[in-house]
């Protein structure tokens, strides 16, 4: 059962530490399924193109997929694509996370391999498009990475299925927020929506339409331009339960 309207959860979470395994499905993966309407057990893709599909890490997610109830499949892009049918399999999936990395790597190998058609084509059909970080960014039309380097630098190729820009881990690393306010104020982003770590930001079709937590005391923030400077506006999300 697909979502009811073209669904993002763009996020700077969705993992936590488990005692048995290596990490676990934290709230936002699980809001993901919610989103979609699953029946059953969810379908859930996995991409870790964003650092280069490492197979121990395709592991840990699976086991996490065994722990939550979902059936996970992995979409490896390195050494080749590991289905026949790319924009087959994403149509068949209830919900596709976007793991972090490099979000200039991502977009580059998924240009090469025309994932920005496939994964449109998954959006609208009402697959729901999640992911952390790099898989977060990658669905605005940019955002701040250190892809590049060290610093923090823009990146403005984004797949902009949402017309804004994305700054993530905005509480966790100290230069973020000072880099969105620098980029929106000189227009090189547009308005950008922003999410501390353990906060998702909910889109059905382009509106925002909620931010959503899976720990206390965190926000969701949007920045705008106001002539030369910018503006923040703090946005409280609603608390997930634990899963």
């Amino acid at each position: 059962m697909p979502a009811p309207q073209p669904t993002i959860l763009a996020t700077s979470g969705g993992y936590r530490p488990a005692s048995r395994t290596y990490l676990e499905f934290d709230a936002l993966v699980h809001h993901a399924v919610e989103l979609s309407g699953a029946q059953g057990r969810p379908k859930v893709a996995f991409l870790g193109t964003a650092s280069g599909d490492q197979r121990f890490f395709n592991d840990h997610v699976h086991q996490a997929g065994r722990v939550a109830g979902f059936d996970i499949s992995t979409l490896d892009l390195f050494p080749m694509p590991s289905v026949d049918d790319v924009a087959g399999h994403l149509l068949e999936q209830d919900v596709v996370w976007v793991n972090g990395g490099s979000v200039a790597n991502l977009l580059a190998v998924w240009g090469v391999h025309d994932l920005d058609s496939a994964m449109r084509g998954a959006w609208e059909a009402g697959v729901v498009l999640s992911g952390v970080s790099a898989g977060s960014i990658c669905w605005y039309a940019g955002g701040t990475t250190d892809s590049f380097g060290p610093e923090l630098r823009a990146v403005t190729n984004g797949l902009a299925f949402l017309p804004y820009g994305n700054g993530v881990h905005y509480d966790s690393e100290a230069r973020r927020r000072p880099l969105v306010h620098e980029l929106v104020a000189n227009g090189t982003l547009p308005d950008t929506h922003c999410t501390d770590d353990g906060v998702g930001l909910v889109y059905h079709g382009t509106e925002l339409v909620e931010a959503v937590s899976e720990r206390d005391g965190k926000g969701a923030y949007v920045v705008t331009r106001d002539g030369d400077a910018a503006v923040e506006e703090r946005i409280e999300p609603r608390r997930l339960r634990n899963p």
